[in-house]
């Protein structure tokens, strides 16, 4: 059965940590639900990691889309959330329009979207009308030329600001708050101070649950990677490996065999190749 928003208010409250991580297509989607992940984020950093883009900026409305009926088709059990691109959200009717075709052609059961007390109108209007909402809160990647790429609410009125945004989320209907980029304490007292779940990237173990990007989980580029992620595996480099091998084999002959070869009759295909053939 699918994860539900009652699942994750029920994790948090008996403690258990809650699994979430970004993938951006089909056969992505088979392996994490097979991993056991709880939510799948399609989340914007695709413009990052799979197009190539130096932001999150260039993404559309159409980009998230696409990508999130590509998961969709393979995540079975865990909740998909499918991230708003930048300046899709500026207007209540552009968020209810947004949100509309997230879930009715990509088939997500969420979308997120960033900022605080700004933005809670929004999460009202967007959760009175039937849409699960996830905030995100901290450094908000739609707002880096703003914010500049670091830690967030390291004084005492940006921590106090971040919770007061963390609890307007909560109260305009938001099922749950990444804190991204946030001292460890301080996501720890905000998590502490709300009924909602958190999900933390780069805000310590404090958090209600961690996201990850597949591809830093994955160890998939050759970059170091963010402070705050961590590769499981290197990946990147046994593709690289198999693709050589790949390149070598088809180079030197040693690839197809007759393993990897389709036979036929040798008398019909004499008999196929008799007499004239026109042009």
């Amino acid at each position: 059965m699918r994860v539900t928003l009652r699942d994750l208010q029920r994790m948090k409250a008996a403690g258990e940590r809650i699994v979430m991580l970004t993938a951006y297509d089909y056969p992505s989607a088979l392996i994490a639900e097979r991993a056991g992940v709880d939510m799948i984020l399609v989340g914007d950093s695709l413009g990052m990691v799979v197009h190539g883009h130096e932001t999150t900026l260039p993404v559309t409305l159409d980009d998230i889309v696409r990508h999130s009926a590509a998961v969709c088709r393979g995540a079975r059990r865990a909740l998909v959330v499918g991230d708003l691109p930048f300046l899709t959200y500026g207007t209540e009717a552009d968020a209810v329009a947004a949100a509309r075709r997230l879930l009715q052609e990509g088939g997500v059961q969420a979308v997120k979207l960033e900022g605080g007390a700004p933005v809670a109108d929004i999460v009202r209007r967007l959760t009175g009308l039937g849409v699960p909402v996830m905030g995100h809160l901290g450094f908000t990647p739609q707002a880096q030329h703003q914010q500049g790429v670091r830690v967030q609410a390291k004084d005492g009125p940006e921590a106090r600001r971040l919770l007061a945004d963390a609890l307007a989320l909560q109260e305009a209907g938001a099922f749950g708050v990444v804190l991204e980029l946030v001292p460890a304490s301080l996501a720890a007292a905000v998590t502490s101070r709300l009924r909602i779940p958190t999900v933390g990237i780069g805000a310590g173990a404090g958090c209600d649950g961690q996201v990850q990007v597949w591809h830093d989980v994955l160890g998939l580029f050759e970059h170091k990677p963010p402070r705050h992620a961590r590769r499981f595996a290197e990946l990147g480099v046994a593709m690289e490996d198999a693709l050589r091998a790949y390149v070598g084999e088809v180079r030197d002959g040693s690839f197809p065999t007759a393993r990897q070869s389709a036979s036929m009759d040798e008398a019909v295909l004499a008999a196929a190749l008799e007499g004239p053939f026109d042009a």
